[in-house]
């Protein structure tokens, strides 16, 4: 649950903090899943955030998002590997710098009969410290992140069902 690194003369303390969360698609599973891996420069939006995604397609079934989000004063950059598994209709995103590198979201769409689905969406979070965590805390943190996550995905299948269906 807890290791440790060193970062130049620093000293951190890693957390494994796991969450998950469901969240219903009104699109059948093939329609949902290439909804959700057909990445655009506006997504960030889409999730009500600020900044900007650079996507460059490495292979069919690999693509590298470069995001900057937050202030201008306080700008955060991520970059993350998606690897997609299209007979499982799930994909992974993994970070491979920014503040949570090493981090690994799992996303899989489930069917829900012939119309419907659900994102089955589990979070691997790293979470880097200087200070020694309580499990209390590290559940805080397993929320918040789940909250904000839930959240995004809340918007997506919004927009998802509106795009997809447009005449509801």
């Amino acid at each position: 649950m807890v290791g440790q690194i060193r970062l130049g003369m620093m000293a951190m303390h890693v957390y494994s903090v796991r969450y998950g969360f469901k969240q219903p698609l009104k699109l059948p599973p093939r329609d949902a899943f290439d909804w959700c891996t057909d990445y655009k420069p506006y997504d960030l939006t889409i999730m009500q955030e600020t900044g900007k995604r650079r996507i460059r397609k490495l292979t069919h079934d690999a693509i590298i998002l470069t995001e900057t989000t937050g202030t201008s004063k306080k700008p955060v950059t991520k970059t993350k590997l998606v690897r997609l598994n299209r007979p499982e209709l799930s994909w992974t995103n993994t970070h491979v710098s920014g503040p949570n590198r090493h981090s690994e979201f799992i996303y899989k769409i489930e069917p829900l009969g012939k119309n419907r689905s659900r994102l089955k969406f589990t979070g691997l979070l790293i979470y880097y410290s200087h200070d020694i965590l309580t499990r209390e805390k590290l559940r805080k943190i397993a929320k918040h992140e789940k909250l904000a996550d839930s959240r995004a995905w809340h918007y997506l299948a919004a927009a998802m069902e509106k795009e997809m269906n447009p005449r509801r």
